[in-house]
Order: structure tokens, then sequence, then C-alpha cells
């Protein structure tokens, strides 16, 4: 049995050597139209930042290491260039020499990625703007940096007091991962960045509500956004530097552009071969990675993939899924009944510090696509115990099925990095077991006080989620209060420092006393400043004889929703 392999980075190189670990006998030639396999495209923003000082440090295995650990005939600089499926064979060219030959195959792999969008704008094409898809990409990125403009050549060779070194400057288009990793990389080098961004808000998959506390994280630690406001051209201006233009008329000068717009699957093969496309406009492909074509399978970022919270098809550009596609469409080829269960989107991005990281489906998604049988609520535990020191505040967002209390999806963000990985993490394994927040409740975590709680935040999210669904807790939100009195149930301290008009103040100690002060013809929604206390008053006020529910978040999810 002969595979062709197109691509050898994440999917292809991960169906490579899964294969080959299969399959002693196949012969397999993997094939890669860049000068390097198996490399860590996530890490090419540390690399500019110089986190990453050695270029070397991202190659994870070489054309050479296939020959010789995996026996795979793995050929760099050679692009597939069409398909004939009708004969089976594949036409390669040489990058370097422009030859061309053809190959027979009798499995045919596709894992050509997601080039990056690349619109026809003004002057997109100028010395100084960039991509940031590739090592070659990135070399020529730290080229630039060091000596692209005359101002920059200037800086490499500047002899005065560096604390009155002169501003650099540099304008990131979109605000997706590598849009703010780039961003982050280059404020550590010392540029004053700006991220331009078409959305109103950054990192689209999260809710407007999580993003905007990314935002203000963002901007706190010098990075300038124009958000809602897309790229229009660019212009050269005197000494190689550019002039970013938008939509709205304004202009942002910079020594140098990144251009982070988002990528497209790479479907030009699979159209060359009469594969099917999807309505998402990738490869179209079934649970076990296999296209239209049965002996045509394709993985990674130019595929379209079934999530696997809604069931809609979609496009999920991420490293994890590729590799698992990879794996899976191996296991096929070699005669396993191995099947792709969906992607669920877990994400994560970490941020001068801090992180935040996503899973399964939001709210917007699902009010996008009808979906109604769905409650959210919004917690803010400590990272750790909060007797121990460092503990840092999480903000969680976790969103169940209403009918059955199906875990759906949860955003986090925090200053404590792993804290949101650990917490994201879990709750990803358990959407994609179906757990319901019953089972939250009671799952085992690690804990010891440096690294949780004996409520973890997990356990915390289910145990306030069950106590909705059971009727303990009736929930509301910010923005569907009317009519409802207000009881806000935190110390006159604390509202000396912020307060909600109309609302009415008993401290939570005062409440039992002063019950007769409080309406019984009336839905009365408690407040408090994280909705703990609130959660106390709710219980008292259910059980005697009131009509009462717990705001979710408090006055905390309520300084969040104001931003939006």
């Amino acid at each position: 049995m002969k595979v062709i392999i197109v691509g050898g980075v994440a999917g292809g190189a991960s169906c490579a050597a899964r294969l080959r670990r299969l399959d002693e006998k196949a012969e397999i030639v993997m094939v890669e139209r860049g000068p390097f396999v198996s490399y860590a495209n996530c890490g090419l923003p540390y690399h500019v930042g110089g986190v990453i000082e050695k270029e070397s440090s991202l190659i994870v295995a070489s054309e050479q290491f296939f020959r010789k650990a995996f026996a795979i005939d793995a050929r760099t600089n050679c692009e597939a260039i069409s398909i004939d499926a009708k004969k089976k064979t594949v036409n390669l060219r040489n990058t370097k020499t422009g030859e061309v030959t053809t190959e027979s195959y009798d499995k045919l792999v596709l894992s050509p990625g997601a080039p990056s969008v690349h619109p026809p704008l003004p002057g997109i094409d100028l010395p100084g703007i960039f991509h940031v898809r590739t090592v070659p990409d990135v070399k020529k990125i730290r080229e630039w940096l060091e000596k692209g403009t005359t101002f920059l050549a200037g800086m490499y060779n500047y002899s005065g007091i560096q604390m009155l070194k002169p501003t650099r400057r540099a304008v990131v288009v979109g605000g997706g991962f590598i849009g703010l990793e780039m961003a982050e990389n280059l404020v550590h080098i010392g540029f004053d960045v700006t991220l331009i961004q078409k959305l109103p808000q950054l990192l689209g998959p999260i809710d407007p509500e999580i993003a905007r506390l990314v935002e203000g994280h963002v901007r706190r630690n010098g990075v300038k956004l124009a958000l809602n406001d897309g790229v229009s051209g660019f212009a050269q201006l005197e000494g190689g530097a550019l002039n970013a233009q938008t939509i709205s008329g304004k202009t942002y000068p910079a020594d140098v552009v990144i251009l982070a717009i988002g990528v497209r699957p790479d479907t030009t093969l699979a159209k060359s071969a009469d594969l099917a496309i999807g309505e998402r406009g990738g490869i179209r492909v079934d649970e076990h990675m296999r296209t239209s074509d049965p002996e045509i399978f394709a993985v990674g970022d130019a595929i379209e993939v079934k999530d696997f919270v809604t069931g809609q098809w979609s496009l999920i550009a991420l490293a994890g899924p590729a590799n698992r596609q990879g794996r899976i469409a191996a296991d096929v080829i070699a005669g396993r009944d191995s099947r792709y269960r969906g992607t669920q989107g877990t994400s994560i991005i970490g941020l001068f510090g801090g992180a935040v990281a996503w899973t399964g489906a939001s709210e917007k998604m699902l009010k996008k696509i009808g979906d109604t049988d769905f409650e959210k609520l919004y917690l803010f535990p400590n990272s750790h115990a909060g007797y121990y020191p460092g503990a840092k505040m999480l903000g969680l967002k976790v969103i169940f099925r209403k009918s059955d209390g199906r875990l759906l999806g949860a955003q986090a963000l925090g200053e404590d990095g792993p804290a949101v990985d650990k917490r994201i993490s879990a709750l990803a394994v358990a959407i994609q077991m179906g757990a319901t927040v019953y089972d939250l409740e009671e799952a085992e975590l690690c804990y010891a006080p440096q690294f949780g709680s004996a409520k973890d935040p997990v356990n915390f999210a289910g145990m306030v989620a069950a106590d909705v669904l059971r009727g303990d807790m009736p929930l509301a939100h910010w923005g569907s209060l009317d009519g409802a009195f207000l009881l806000d149930v935190r110390e006159p301290v604390e509202l000396a420092v912020e307060g909600v008009p109309g609302a009415v103040n008993i401290p939570m100690g005062q409440l039992r006393s002063r019950l007769g002060e409080l309406p019984r013809d009336r839905e009365i929604h408690v407040i408090c400043r994280s909705a703990q206390r609130a959660y106390y008053a709710t219980r008292v006020l259910l059980q005697n004889g009131f009509k009462a529910k717990n705001i979710s978040g408090g006055m905390l999810s309520r300084a969040m929703l104001q931003l939006t």
C-alpha cells in the first residue's frame, strides 16, 4: 500500500508517524511545500519576541528524522499542485527547481492547512507588512525589526542612553490568537503597539462581556486598541515607515505591520479532485476523516468538522484537533474503526502573565442557532485557597442545559494562567464525556491550598448550577430586572464605592430582623458583590415565603456587562 500525505506539519506529520507505527510495510510519502516539516507554528510569535531564542527550537522533527526513525519518504520544498482522482495520481512540483513529477497512490491524505487571509487592499504588499504563519515568515520579521527601515536600522546602532530610546511603532491587524500574541511580544521588545480589529471585540469565539475584560487587560499592559474599525489600506512614508489607514478614516503610523486577519481553508487540491466542499468553505469529511472520494482523506485546518456541542459544521484551526484527526486518518487507513467525535474548540491564550480560555458553546453561538434551552452563571472564585499567599480571582462563565443540566460551554480568565488552564481543561473533558452540572458537583479533583480549594471552582460551578436547576437558587440576570424589587445585601461601606440606583440596602447580617420591610407581592432580586451573600439571602427569603432570585455574578458581572 502506498500512501501520499500532502502537508508535513501538525495533521500530516501526525498521520505519517502514526501510520508507520501501525503498518511497517506501507510505502509512505510525505510532501511539504515549505522548507520545514513538523514545526511549532504556535510558537512563532514567541520567537519574534525572543522568548524562544533559537529558530531551531521551533523544529519539532526534521525531514531527516522522519526518514531515519520512520522510514518515511519525507520531502520538503515539494508542492502538490494537482490530483487526478480517477488515475489516483498526484503531480508534485519541486519549489526550488520547478521540476514536476507524478506519483501514484493507493490512499491520499490532504493536510494543506489554511493560508493567512490576504485581502486586496491598497499597499498590502509594501515592504514591512508581514503574515505570521511559517518559520520563514518569522525570520523575515526578525530581520525587518533590526534593519528594515532607516529608523529601525538606526535603532539597531543606537548609542544613546537606553532609557531615552526613541519609540518604535507597530500595527497589528486582527484580534485573534496570532494578533494578540504578536502584540504582546512586540510590547515586550519595546514597541508601541496598536491593534486594529474590524469586529467590535477581541477573540471572536468568546462572549462580549468576557472579551471586555480581556481588552481591559491588554490595554493596561500598553496595547492600544482600535475596535470595530477595519483596515482599508496602507501607504509608505519617508524612510520606509508605513501608515495603516482604517475604514473610519484614521491613520496609524508604523515601522512594522503584522497581518493576523485570520485564515482560510486551502481547498485548491481538493477542488482539483472534485471533492465536496462544505458550506463553511472547508473540505467536507466524515467521522473517519474520509472525503467524498473514499480513497482520499483530509485533516487539519483545511476541513470542516462537526461542533461537538451544537452539531453545526464549523472551521476550527487548532493544533490539537489537527493532530488527533491525523491519527484517526492513519488508523482508518490501517484498517481500524477510529472515529472523530467532533471539535469543541477548546482554547487558551496567555496574555501579559494572565490567560483566557474557553471550551464548548458560547452564549452568542447558542442564540445564533436559535437554541434557548440553556442557562448561564457567573462565578468569581479564587485560583487557590484564599488563605494561601498569591491567590488570584478567576472570572468563570458556565453554560448548561436548563432541561437536563448537561454542560454546554465555559469561559474563564484570570491573572493566574495555570489556574485558568486547569479549570477549562477539566470542563472540556466533562463536556466531551457528556457530563452534567450534577457530575461537576461530585467530581473529585486535586486539592492542596497552593493549587486549589476544597471546593474547587469546577465543583463550585456544579453546585451553583445544580442549586439553580433544583430550585434552591432561582437565578436572575442583569438586563432582565423589569419590575423587580432590588435588594442589596452588601455593607454600607461597599455602597460608598458603587451602588445600583433604586436598590434597597439591608445588609445580610440584618436581613432576618428586617423582613417586614420587604414586599411579598413583588419578585425580589438580590444583589451583593459576587452573588455569594445574595445566595444566602435568597435562601432566607424563599424559606420565609418571599419570591426571590439571586442576580448571577452580582456587582462583578454588572461591571463586566456595563462595558459591552
